[in-house]
């Protein structure tokens, strides 16, 4: 099952979908990232939606297989491997995304009611920072410690292991914020594809 979810996550979907509908590797445009941020930067807000529910659905899918298979696995571990995936995904030469959208899409399984809190967190902290490299990592140093409130440990470990995980693939993002020029959402969460800018 370990196998199926890191499969499940190394599903491009980003790339596959950039070069399948509009004949370009987001890997070479923009942050350079294969994820769903650079997918919206790149290709547009159409194709960044799609990423995005494909991410989510590949955590998704792979947190649900013990309940599929009637297994008393916890599913985080299988979200784990998911994330290993998207992170590392044998598809597209070990070179993924930063798994923000497969861990969310790993907690909708695994706990809807606290998923909900987590995407209203983050869309609060987006409206007003724009950034979502920021977003992401403001809400995930929020979540951790909110998840102690669940009586979980095993969603309190994964969820403080999976914090510096994500903090640290976003170390160029961070190096950005710094100096002020990472990329901003507009008012109203539109993007604008920019595909002429190639890899930063």
């Amino acid at each position: 099952m370990f196998i199926t979810a890191y499969l499940l996550g190394s599903i491009p979907s980003g790339v596959w979908l950039g070069k399948k509908l509009y004949k370009k590797d987001i890997r070479n445009y923009g942050s350079g990232n294969s994820g769903t941020t650079n997918t919206f930067r790149v290709l547009g807000v159409k194709a960044g939606i799609l990423v995005l529910l494909a991410d989510v659905l590949k955590g998704t899918l792979a947190a649900s297989l013990p309940y599929l298979v009637h297994s008393d696995l916890n599913p985080m571990v299988l979200g784990l491997g998911a994330i290993l995936g998207h992170t590392f995904p044998i598809f597209a030469e070990f070179k993924g995304g930063k798994a923000v959208a497969t861990s969310a899409g790993v907690l909708l399984a695994y706990n809807p009611t606290f998923f909900i809190f987590c995407v209203v967190l983050f869309l609060v902290i987006l409206f007003f920072s724009r950034m979502v490299s920021f977003s992401s990592m403001l809400a995930l140093l929020i979540i951790t410690p909110s998840t102690l409130l669940t009586n979980d440990w095993i969603l309190t470990t994964i969820a403080a292991v999976l914090t510096v995980f994500i903090i640290y693939r976003h170390k160029d993002n961070i190096k950005r914020i710094r100096n002020g020029t990472e990329n901003k959402v507009p008012f109203g969460f539109g993007y604008k594809k920019d595909s002429s800018q190639t890899k930063k």
